[in-house]
């Protein structure tokens, strides 16, 4: 190896040379990437203000939401709202994929919940707010990416359409303020505990005996399993479809060995119940 001639004549060091070309290196990158790349998004305060106004029942197989409460914390969901709307496409692409989900969940929860305030005087379910084509899940409120989405645009264009995700369980988080819908978690869901809080979801929803059982040799079980039925015919886990799926769940279900055995054999029939559409509010 042929030395260059400044460091043959003792002006720089070598070891000293690395070390000052690193220090500049590192210099540079602060000052060309963005800060914040690569870091996780800071839901903080959507966290608090879950836990300050949803009412966990039955160890959390069911939650209600104080919207009366929520509505004197609006500031504070307008800020998380806009906090949200100032994440570009191209911070956002730089997370790892848990990440972003977490971040697109808490995002449809959160405009889920501010769509609520905006109408809650004697609302007594979303499915008031508009009529088809401008029903409440098509109207352009929520601001992400430089645009303007729809609640349909999130979960069914983004967190659904992308093709990235590829996680079912997400029907059990994202919350639609309706009884019949998965608990409106009271807790921010984050990147790193994401899966956690998917399964955990999950197995409480399937727990619930008022939207899923098994009697006299039939399944009963929520209508987001044949609304999504093709949410869980991806591959996720290995599993192709819903009775695999469930297969997974067949503690919370309360299935015992034979049941088990025809679900398995795909013997067992499964009957979808009827959705409740009610507001998830305080009673």
């Amino acid at each position: 190896m042929n030395m260059p001639k400044r460091y043959s004549q003792g002006l720089v060091k070598p070891s000293l040379f690395w070390r000052y070309r690193r220090a500049l290196t590192f210099s540079v990158l602060l000052i060309i990437l963005p800060l914040g790349v690569n870091a996780e998004f800071d839901h903080t305060s959507w966290n608090e203000l879950l836990k300050k106004h949803v009412v966990v029942l039955a160890d959390g197989q069911a939650t209600q939401v104080n919207y009366e409460a929520m509505l004197k914390d609006r500031i504070a969901i307008t800020q998380y709202l806009e906090e949200l709307a100032s994440i570009s496409r191209g911070e956002f692409d730089a997370w790892s994929s848990s990440e972003q989900l977490a971040f697109l969940i808490n995002a449809y929860n959160a405009w889920t919940v501010e769509l609520i305030l905006s109408e809650y005087s004697d609302l007594r379910s979303i499915r008031q707010i508009g009529l088809l084509p401008f029903s409440a899940w098509r109207r352009k409120i929520v601001r992400l990416f430089d645009e303007q989405h729809s609640l349909d645009e999130v979960e069914h264009g983004m967190i659904r359409g992308w093709g990235i995700y590829n996680e079912p369980r997400i029907h059990f988080a994202v919350n639609c303020a309706a009884i019949g819908c998965p608990a409106l978690r009271a807790e921010a869901y984050l990147g790193k505990s994401l899966d956690q809080q998917l399964e955990e979801n999950t197995k409480l929803f399937l727990s619930d005996r008022t939207r899923n059982y098994y009697l006299d040799g039939q399944l009963y079980v929520s209508s987001i399993f044949d609304w999504y039925e093709e949410d869980f015919e991806q591959g996720w886990h290995g599993i192709n479809s819903v009775s695999e799926f469930l297969l997974n769940y067949v503690t919370e279900l309360g299935l015992d060995a034979d049941s088990i055995l025809f679900l398995e054999q795909e013997r067992i029939r499964i009957e979808y119940l009827r959705y409740d559409w009610d507001l998830n509010k305080v009673q």
